[in-house]
């Protein structure tokens, strides 16, 4: 059980964190749309940046707490990390958000539409690791 605990506080945190964006500011907990806000200034933007400052510091929180830091392992290359980068971002504007906003927010709103959308990144995500270990 000791193993799922840290991802147990994790998801509890995650959970607060949305809740409290949603009850305090009106906000979806969507880091695209968050990251999106940045680029247009305006009376969000502040709210905007501290939340995605609280995702850049949680690691290093991390590393404070438990002594070490989170354990990572991450096997492509820069190329494959940038092209995943651009594929993941035009996937978000494409499906109008990200697994964040459909998936913990549009999920827990019963959205229809984050229904659909958390559905096909599941099923992307279950073919794309099909496909790899079949080319392995």
């Amino acid at each position: 059980m000791d193993a799922y605990l840290p991802a147990l506080g994790g998801g509890l945190l995650i959970g607060l964190s949305a809740a409290m964006l949603l009850l305090l500011n009106g906000r979806i907990a969507g880091i695209s749309g968050l990251v999106a806000g940045l680029a247009r200034p305006g009376e969000r933007w502040v709210a905007d940046a501290a939340f995605l400052i609280g995702l850049v510091l949680g690691p290093p929180l991390f590393a404070l707490l438990a002594g070490h830091w989170p354990v990572m392992r991450i096997e492509g290359g820069w190329p494959v990390l940038a092209i995943a980068g651009l594929l993941v971002g035009f996937g978000t504007r494409l499906g109008s958000g990200c697994t964040s906003g459909h998936g913990v927010c549009g999920l827990a709103r019963l959205s229809p539409r984050s229904i659909v959308a958390v559905l096909v990144f599941l099923a992307a995500g279950m073919l794309t690791v099909a496909l790899m270990r079949v080319a392995s």
